[in-house]
């Protein structure tokens, strides 16, 4: 073979190291970008937090807090109303149609159409009064106290021996956030025995522990130390005062929790032998129950958000604002690079190649705090493009939603869907209605009649219109639906329809049915 020199043309794009950092830091969310500052402000000496922060967009920071209390008021208001009209109105049969009641696990009783209705009415009537001394779940809440803390304190009033006592902890500290116990008895038992205890220790130890249990359910929240969602239910329906119609509750809780979830009276009638009448009032009893007792204790702090962009109102538009809680102040630290340029050495000696480094350190310290500024830039313009294009979001709701594509905004800002792809990942924006993932003013686009398109984050809110309006009777199928959507000039099938309700989590027809 004979050798021979070519040469080519061709072109290659390689990501330096800065663009490398930059497209990580533009896709990490608000917690992990924190937590990376964090990692560079150890690793790196010229990198420092600024303390003598710039006057901050404070008109951002005051629509951003009135927008949410604003929306706390509603709330507030709302739920006093649906306690008030839960309280005219005991042990109405007419309450189950809010909440689909589940099969025999705790989160069936989550699958309703209407789940904060459910919740509004969860407390027993017996402890909304007045009284000073009623228990308040809410309010101990508010002050930091856990669903273990809450038993403990009660634990200090109960005269009971040291053992017992320890027994009790045991299973308090056994406890998931629902108030469900997380193991079997045994397997706790099996927890705290060495692994050659013999038998009759091993009964002692879960004899102990069986009567530290029932001391456990006879504290408040009624219902907590139960092993499962019947076992819950029981307990609070044991409580209330004696009579068939409790009776008759507790056979189902225990038994046909399944019959109850698919409405199924005929069923519940023949299994407990209770009339029409009877099973009606028992299911008013059951749905006024807390399926969670410890609900009231979960931490509401690891559910917040904290949104990356604010809308404010301007003129008869929307302008977006960056959330000076999200922002991070950094700088470089002036004395350690002022020191750097000043200490120049040989080339070729230690010092040399110390100064050389600690160069690069203070480079990459630059690179770190402009990228930083670049991330936070690309998301505030990408903010404005999506407000720009839903400008009847923000003043109608998600029914006003249009389509929109990555490709729309990509093309609008001349950047590639890649980048839009990692901006509206886990960033947030704080709307009128909420805070919401940027992500969710993208959605495909349905036909109409009008040979116009239809977004699907619209076709999702009006479903959910029909379906809260419909009669608690003859809730509406999927075809149905998809029917009343085509008289509405939208083109959409069944299975369709089918999907996007479950996608709201709202049940079949046939679980929405009255009894």
């Amino acid at each position: 073979m004979k050798p021979s020199l070519q040469f080519r043309l061709s072109q290659h794009m390689a990501l330096t190291p800065q663009l490398q950092q930059s497209i990580r830091l533009l896709q990490l969310s608000t917690l992990e970008l924190n937590q990376e500052i964090e990692q560079m402000l150890e690793q790196n000496p010229f990198l420092e937090p600024e303390d003598d922060l710039p006057a901050l967009d404070l008109a951002a920071a005051a629509e951003y807090e009135r927008q949410r209390n604003d929306r706390n008021n509603t709330e507030e208001t709302a739920s006093t109303a649906s306690e008030s009209d839960a309280g005219s109105s005991d042990g109405e049969a007419a309450g189950i149609d809010n909440a689909d009641l589940g099969t025999t696990e705790r989160d069936d009783w989550e699958n309703g159409t209407e789940r904060d209705d459910f919740d509004g009415i969860s407390e027993a009537p017996s402890r909304n009064n007045d009284s000073d001394d009623d228990f308040d779940p809410m309010s101990r809440n508010t002050a930091g106290v856990s669903l273990q803390d809450h038993l403990k304190q009660q634990l200090l009033g109960m005269r009971l021996g040291a053992e017992d006592m320890a027994a009790v902890e045991v299973l308090i500290e056994s406890l998931n956030e629902d108030g469900y116990l997380a193991d079997s008895l045994e397997e706790i038992a099996d927890s705290l025995l060495p692994e050659d205890a013999d038998e009759d220790t091993r009964d002692e130890v879960l004899s102990r522990l069986k009567c530290a249990l029932g001391w456990l359910q006879h504290m408040e929240p009624v219902g907590v130390g139960a092993a499962n969602l019947n076992e819950c239910l029981v307990l609070q329906l044991r409580t209330q005062p004696q009579g068939r119609i409790r009776d008759v509750a507790i056979d189902i809780c225990a038994h046909h929790l399944e019959l109850l979830a698919r409405r199924d009276t005929k069923k519940l009638m023949a299994a407990t032998g209770a009339s029409e009448g009877e099973v009606k009032q028992a299911q008013g009893v059951i749905v006024q129950l807390e399926p969670k007792p410890g609900r009231a204790f979960t931490r509401a702090e690891a559910n917040i958000i904290i949104p990356d962009v604010i809308i404010q109102k301007s003129g008869r538009g929307w302008k977006v604002v960056l959330n000076p809680d999200v922002m991070p102040k950094l700088r470089i630290n002036d004395l350690y690079a002022q020191a750097l340029r000043a200490s120049r050495s040989p080339r070729g000696t230690a010092a040399s190649e110390s100064h050389t480094a600690l160069s690069s350190r203070l480079q990459e310290a630059r690179w770190f705090v402009k990228n930083i500024q670049q991330r936070f830039d690309t998301i505030l313009r990408v903010s404005q493009a999506i407000v720009d294009r839903q400008k009847n979001f923000f003043t109608h709701g998600e029914i006003a939603m249009k389509p929109l594509v990555l490709r729309e905004i990509a093309d609008e800002l001349g950047l590639h869907e890649s980048t839009i792809s990692r901006v509206t990942t886990a960033k947030y924006m704080n709307t009128p209605f909420g805070t919401f993932e940027l992500k969710y003013f993208f959605g495909s686009s349905l036909n109409t009649e009008a040979g116009g398109n239809a977004s699907s984050t619209a076709v999702r809110a009006l479903i959910k219109q029909l379906v809260t309006a419909e009669d608690a009777k003859k809730p509406l199928s999927d075809s149905q639906l998809a029917s009343m959507l085509e008289e509405q000039g939208i083109q959409v099938a069944r299975r369709t329809v089918a999907k996007y309700r479950e996608a709201l989590k709202i049940a079949p027809a046939n679980l929405r049915k009255a009894l």
